[in-house]
């Protein structure tokens, strides 16, 4: 096993969308993937949600991580953590980087599997309340990236 280099943790969080979102809810920590868009410009990672308990979790503690892998067999493998902070979006800006996140998303598939999905509930979860889905980010405070490959 070793680290990755910061171009090779780049290069495996913007070609891949789907990640494991890990928090506290409740005193108990919790995972569950999610569809993500990382903006390199910003340092994020962007995505949204419905309303439910893994948005009122982040609300009440901030501090997240999430991990990213690729795995071709046991003994190739790439995988990075992030640390880092919650923060809810709202109004013209909530809507840009919700945009930004649809967009990207559909590149990626489009170059990871040759489709071009046409509804953003093709590749991602849809909220299940009425009314504006919950944007957020992930602002990233640090991160690492270990690899394998024998």
């Amino acid at each position: 096993m070793k680290g990755l280099e910061k171009y090779e943790i780049i290069y495996l969080l913007k070609n891949n969308y789907i990640g494991q979102l890990s928090f506290f809810w409740k005193n108990k920590p919790y995972v569950l993937p999610i569809t993500y868009y990382y903006s390199e410009a910003d340092n994020c990672v962007i995505s949204y949600s419905g309303e439910g308990h893994k948005i009122d979790a982040m609300r009440l503690n901030n501090a997240v991580s999430i991990g990213v892998t690729e795995v071709r067999s046991v003994n190739n493998w790439k995988s990075v953590l992030m640390h880092g902070e919650f923060e809810e979006l709202d109004g013209a800006f909530a809507k840009q980087q919700l945009h930004k996140f649809i967009n990207g998303v559909k590149k990626i598939i489009f170059f990871k599997e040759g489709i071009y999905p046409d509804l953003i509930s093709d590749f991602s979860s849809k909220t299940t309340t009425k009314g504006l889905p919950i944007v957020y980010r992930i602002k990233i405070r640090e991160i690492t990236g270990k690899s394998r490959n024998y």
